[in-house]
């Protein structure tokens, strides 16, 4: 069975080793530094699930969001957003633009195991 992709982007080196640590075991993690690079990094892997940082350089998260769930070939893919950024304001902000979740740093790394577990399919067949 393929394991699943995960796209972390942020534009913090040790975010992104923090989550590719906590998920590596079981996921396939794949690293962006902006939002510029999440798009093209989407486009090319279409990841199962995308971690995105809302402040970043050259495009930053909302924006990133915004192209990739306006893309008809990747607007499927969840993105939760993943920020120090934890005004109920830019969580409203956030899901207009098409996020479809929103976890405040500091996180514990259970909450972000559980969170993208949530996303998985359901691996089980129909019907059993």
């Amino acid at each position: 069975m393929e394991r699943k992709k995960v796209l972390i982007v942020d534009d913090e080196q040790y975010i992104r080793q923090l989550v590719n640590k906590a998920l590596g075991g079981d996921y396939t993690v794949v690293e962006a530094s902006d939002g510029e690079e999440a798009i093209n990094i989407t486009r090319q892997l279409m990841p199962d699930l995308i971690l995105m940082d809302i402040l970043m350089p050259k495009l930053d998260g909302y924006t990133a969001c915004h192209e990739i769930k306006r893309d008809e070939a990747t607007s499927a893919i969840p993105v939760v957003m993943i920020t120090g950024v934890g005004y109920e304001l830019n969580k409203e902000l956030a899901e207009k633009l098409g996020a479809d979740g929103y976890i405040t740093k500091p996180f514990n790394l259970q909450e972000l195991m559980d969170k993208v577990k949530w996303y998985e399919p359901a691996t089980c067949p129909v019907g059993s």
